[in-house]
């Protein structure tokens, strides 16, 4: 079992960029890596996704203080994976956001969820011995929470199940920017293994509705037209659709997890292959895409070390001996 993980190979350091949306709305994005959000409010500063761990979160609050001096009092949880939300003791926040399926989601499977992103995507965790434990949020709601931070409003809405059954959107209403989380991605490869792909297209519409004028995607660029960020909601869409509708198809015809993987992989890879993470996504969205079609596992096994390794070889193998 030789075959390492597609991302094993991804050590080159990231170029980073902290870019200014409106007054007070910032992106910290990296090349593909996964991507906060600031908010500056009148009182106080929200961080929308923490990045891995609090080394690395070190360096978003090192572009806040260039910025403001106001304390950083909320964190957002935009949805449940390691990558996103272990850095957050770095900010000592007083509250912090997530939904109500995303609080279940911790407790169902934080632990394995964090052995196992770790062991996926080592260079995403610089100074992982720095994670305290797990991220609890403080504050949880069902459907939608408004924060204001003095006279500037903040809403957290659920839309739906998409990347996972807990995504939240961060919604500034006024200046109609939007900070997606993972249902979005531009120039980057969704990752589906944790998704519920029968619903993620509805939720993608009724985040299209909102008509966001700017948006910053879980992961590529901060998206600064209404053009763009219909641009990125449609690429996800279109993704989504072929790589779902491939799999299901193949499944309904008897055709096994390896035959659906090997036909899906190939008509992906023309038309999304340069897609950031490509070649470390597919195995395990093409195998969330079997699981769930048909019905057969409604809801997202759950992902621990040992699972990924036995599908990541069984898969590598397929590839080699197209």
């Amino acid at each position: 079992m030789s075959k390492k993980f597609a991302s094993h190979a991804d050590t080159e350091e990231k170029q980073i960029s902290f870019t200014k949306l409106a007054e007070g709305l910032y992106a910290y994005t990296a090349e593909g890596d996964p991507n906060t959000g600031i908010v500056i409010g009148d009182d106080s500063v929200m961080v929308i996704d923490t990045q891995a761990t609090p080394i690395m979160a070190q360096d978003v609050i090192r572009r806040i203080r260039e910025v403001t001096d106001l304390p950083i009092k909320h964190v957002v949880m935009t949805h449940y994976h390691a990558v996103r939300v272990l850095g957050a003791s770095a900010y000592d926040a007083e509250n912090i956001y997530a939904s109500q399926n995303t609080y279940d989601l911790i407790v169902e499977r934080g632990q394995q969820d964090y052995e196992s992103e770790v062991g996926r995507f080592p260079r995403l965790f610089k100074g992982v011995d720095s994670v305290p434990g797990l991220t609890w949020p403080t504050i949880v709601f069902q459907e939608k929470l408004t924060v204001f931070m003095g006279r500037r409003e903040v809403q957290i809405i659920h839309l739906g199940r998409g990347h996972t059954k807990g995504d939240t959107v961060v919604w500034l209403p006024k200046e109609k920017i939007m900070f997606s989380g993972d249902l979005v991605e531009y120039g980057a490869t969704p990752y589906t293994g944790d998704a519920y792909h029968e619903d993620w297209p509805s939720t993608l519409d009724r985040l299209q509705a909102m008509q966001p004028q700017k948006l910053v995607p879980g992961r590529g660029d901060a998206l600064q037209t209404a053009e763009k960020c219909q641009e990125a909601i449609q690429g996800t869409r279109d993704f989504l659709n072929d790589m779902y509708g491939s799999v299901k198809a193949g499944k309904a015809a008897g055709k096994s997890l390896s035959e659906c993987y090997a036909e899906t992989y190939a008509l992906l890879k023309p038309k999304y292959g340069d897609w950031v993470i490509f070649d470390h996504c597919v195995p395990f969205d093409i195998t969330r895409c079997y699981d769930e079609a048909g019905g057969e596992h409604p809801d997202p096994r759950i992902w621990t070390a040992e699972r990924d390794t036995a599908m990541w070889h069984s898969l590598q193998d397929v590839v080699e001996n197209q």
